[in-house]
């Protein structure tokens, strides 16, 4: 009987040291992100830029050299592929807004969203620009709201102080495009959750 005890009392600590092991803190989680996102960088080649380089180059990024600028308040790092038609963001307006994205999990290596190049309908969601703060309210369509819930992920924001807004009313104009790496704080719920980073190619435009 003793031995039987001293047996399931051996298995049961194995086990506990098997779980203990396998279990990962929120600061292991938080350096392997920023580990998957330094190799996501280097192996892209993604030259970064500093927040006073975008500035002096009129806050853009050269497509050419694949610039992207690093935003310290927030941790995203953005490349303005194209400004866009229209204007930005009036203040004190709320605007009505259409994306097609692809979204690529960086810590897992693939992409798992995407509606830039199917005819699925596109996200929709409204926002507010108030000096340099932009609020949202829900997404009222897309896949990002049937995949992971209603909130914006705020990534998703921050290119709206940059970019123009509009719709393209010529051959010659084309609407807003961006890349991004947002970390998980900035990200989506499940991103926010499972502590993951992800990039985003996002198109930009008002709704009619």
């Amino acid at each position: 009987m003793r031995k039987t005890v001293f047996t399931l009392l051996t298995l049961f600590a194995a086990f506990v040291l098997v779980a203990c092991d396998d279990y990962e803190t929120y600061g292991e989680k938080k350096e392997k992100e920023r580990d998957a996102i330094a190799a996501y960088i280097s192996e892209n080649k993604i030259n970064v830029i500093d927040e006073a380089t975008f500035t002096a180059q009129g806050e853009t990024t050269s497509v050419e050299k694949n610039e992207y600028v690093y935003l310290d308040k927030s941790g995203v790092y953005m490349q303005i592929v194209r400004r866009g038609a229209g204007e930005k963001l009036e203040e004190n307006k709320q605007v009505n807004i259409i994306c097609r994205f692809v979204e690529y999990n960086i810590n897992e290596g693939y992409n798992q969203l995407a509606n830039m190049y199917t005819s699925y309908y596109p996200d929709k969601f409204t926002v507010l620009r108030q000096g340099s703060n932009i609020s949202s309210a829900s997404f009222t369509q897309g896949m990002m709201k049937s995949s992971y819930g209603n909130a914006v992920p705020e990534g998703w924001l921050i290119p709206l102080l940059y970019i123009n807004i509009g719709r393209q009313t010529t051959a010659d104009e084309e609407i807003s495009r961006v890349n991004l790496i947002v970390p998980h704080s900035k990200g989506q719920a499940y991103a926010q959750q499972s502590v993951y980073a992800c990039h985003y190619t996002i198109t930009y435009q008002r709704e009619r």
